[in-house]
């Protein structure tokens, strides 16, 4: 049986995989979108067993929800946890970060047409303003959760600091940041917090620009205007020292008949501070793959050789390796 993990302290259950759906319909974030990749993106997803769908307004500036929106239709609404995110304001013709109560409630009205359903099972402050009081903004969900137009609460990319004051009342229900077995700085300030406090945590970026998979094995060179050219996962010398950890793995991934993505989010799933993990994927055929880790029964051994292997991932307080897009 599919293990379903709770949100936070609502009732709202889901796979502990779901699917980051920046690329269904996120043509602001990657080049040469198809609509109908992405529908069958979420199809897929959703005929996998994969119940959590992560969306955000700025995927597409609204596009991404539309496309959730439509592939939805031919499937039962009850039985989806279709999660969502806002805060960019473009009311001045540039991009604002907004945590103001009435705009974060016209954001969810917005979301809630767009996905042509009357509830958001969990709804994100994407990022932190600079002025509004986070309690506030909370606040204004958690008005919207009366209604019952939200079910969780959630914030995103905000420190510890903003954590706690946006749980002021005990509204939060959920937080996502990053976080993989290379980014690992949130395990010491955030992730206790949110255990002690009954927050559900959920990873994005798990599977790290692909260098998780295990499909790197030789230096690499991208050209200027690909992203990964900045990044310092794929700069020596720490390139050469992630894939030397990635290889420990490749016996693992062996002796279960998986890949090393596939085990990568297992230990994800079987991590005590994580209650989704949600990696994107541009193809149908990586959501098929992705969930197949549902059915890998890592032992308390194997989790924890896999924890040994990016030891000194865990004690490094890395900064941000990309600018977010989720």
């Amino acid at each position: 049986m599919v293990k379903q993990v709770r949100i936070g302290k609502t009732d709202v259950q889901a796979t502990a995989l779901g699917l980051g759906a920046n690329a269904v319909g996120g043509y602001n974030l990657f080049p040469n979108l198809k609509d109908a990749a992405g529908l069958e993106i979420v199809r897929t997803a959703l005929e996998n067993g994969i119940t959590l769908l992560d969306t955000a307004f700025v995927y597409g500036l609204g596009h991404s929800e539309e496309l959730i929106g439509q592939a939805l239709k031919d499937f039962n609404r009850s039985q989806i946890i279709i999660a969502t995110k806002g805060a960019q304001d473009f009311s001045s013709g540039e991009q604002e970060i907004n945590n103001d109560p009435q705009f974060l409630t016209q954001q969810v009205e917005a979301s809630l047409k767009r996905l042509q359903t009357d509830y958001l099972d969990i709804y994100y402050i994407h990022f932190p303003d600079k002025k509004t009081p986070k309690a506030e903004a909370v606040g204004a969900l958690q008005r919207l959760r009366e209604q019952g137009k939200i079910r969780a609460i959630g914030v995103s990319n905000f420190s510890l600091e903003q954590v706690k004051e946006a749980n002021a009342d005990g509204y939060l229900d959920v937080v996502e940041d990053e976080f993989s077995l290379l980014h690992q700085d949130r395990a010491q300030d955030l992730l206790p917090y949110l255990k002690e406090n009954q927050i559900s945590f959920v990873p994005y970026f798990p599977l790290a620009s692909g260098l998780l998979t295990g499909k790197y094995e030789n230096d690499v060179h991208f050209p200027a205007d690909d992203i990964r050219s900045q990044m310092a996962d794929f700069q020596q010398p720490r390139y050469g020292q992630i894939l030397k950890s990635v290889n420990q793995l490749r016996p693992i991934a062996a002796a279960h008949q998986a890949t090393v993505a596939q085990c990568v989010l297992a230990w994800y799933m079987m991590n005590p501070y994580i209650s989704v993990v949600i990696p994107g994927a541009k193809k149908a055929a990586q959501v098929a793959a992705n969930a197949q880790a549902l059915n890998i029964d890592l032992s308390t051994t194997e989790y924890e050789a896999i924890t040994a292997a990016f030891a000194e991932f865990e004690a490094e307080k890395s900064g941000k390796s990309l600018a977010d897009p989720d």
